[in-house]
């Protein structure tokens, strides 16, 4: 009988890992299993529901009508020239995938403990699964988005878009990696300390108002000076405000902003991925 060598093996599961060690191979190993998750966290979520995956569209539609009765009609704040429905809804499609993967990341351990505990896959499967569910979502939502654009075209409402709309897939790089980073981080002090489940789910809705999801930045610039450093130091206003502007050619770029906010999410990701690497030995005792 041959004598077995390192090299006959597939997978080397160890205890002790480099903290920087994403497993990303592991992880390119496992794609199936991930395709899988990405398909269950789909079909589950609107399984038995009378509308099915309508809902992408129904829950923007009724976001944008609510934000344009109290906020565009009732409390009179501007919207940089841009059509109430398309300036609320290029905020709102952004901000529910960031909070999305914010929040469903944040109780990874906690929701997945059965399955973590008996079997080995690349823990970070899990969040990257989220990730990606919902980046369908995401792209469903802006298929919406589009289409209303084509609308207040044929209006005759000037919209040009400019070369910003390149940096779209940045945008979503972005914005993605601040969910699952924060999510990460969220999620591995959770498996000790579950106020911090309690704090999310009324923080994250309230973190909205911080960025310019219902306003423009050119008002608070404006209006409120004092507060303006608050609403920039949220990463999450230089991708809504990039992609407006690109999209709908109205509103404000800021390149510092949009580095600012590419340097702040790599602090956040990199923070992440190592509180994560840390918990995942051993939140099976705690969770």
């Amino acid at each position: 009988m041959k004598d077995l060598t390192e090299d006959d093996w597939d997978i080397e599961i160890t205890s002790k890992n480099d903290v920087f060690d994403l497993k990303l191979r592991d992880v390119w190993q496992y794609r199936d299993l991930l395709l899988l998750l990405v398909k269950r966290d789909f079909v589950t979520f609107y399984k038995q529901t009378v509308l099915g995956p309508i809902w992408f569209f129904v829950q923007p539609v009724i976001t944008i009508i609510m934000y344009s009765v109290v906020f565009g009609h009732l409390a009179g704040i501007p919207t940089d020239g841009v059509p109430m429905p398309l300036f609320y809804l290029a905020g709102t499609i952004i901000w529910n995938y960031f909070a999305d993967c914010l929040t469903k990341t944040s109780t990874v351990f906690r929701d997945n403990a059965a399955v973590l505990g008996k079997v080995y896959f690349p823990r970070l499967i899990m969040p990257l699964s989220i990730v990606l569910s919902n980046l369908i979502k995401f792209g469903v939502q802006l298929i919406l988005f589009v289409v209303l654009i084509i609308f207040y075209w044929l209006k005759g409402t000037v919209i040009i878009p400019n070369m910003l709309v390149l940096l779209f897939p940045l945008l979503i790089l972005l914005i993605a990696a601040q969910g699952l980073g924060l999510g990460m981080i969220i999620s591995a002090v959770t498996t000790k300390y579950r106020d911090l489940t309690f704090i999310v789910s009324f923080g994250v809705p309230l973190l909205m108002y911080t960025t310019t999801v219902i306003y423009p930045l050119s008002v608070v610039l404006q209006k409120f000076h004092n507060y303006s450093w608050l609403i920039k130091l949220n990463p999450v206003t230089a991708v809504v405000e990039t992609f407006r502007y690109g999209f709908l050619g109205k509103g404000s770029f800021d390149l510092e902003l949009l580095a600012y906010c590419c340097v702040i999410t790599a602090c956040i990701l990199v923070a992440g991925t190592i509180v994560f690497n840390r918990v995942e030995k051993n939140f099976v005792d705690t969770v």
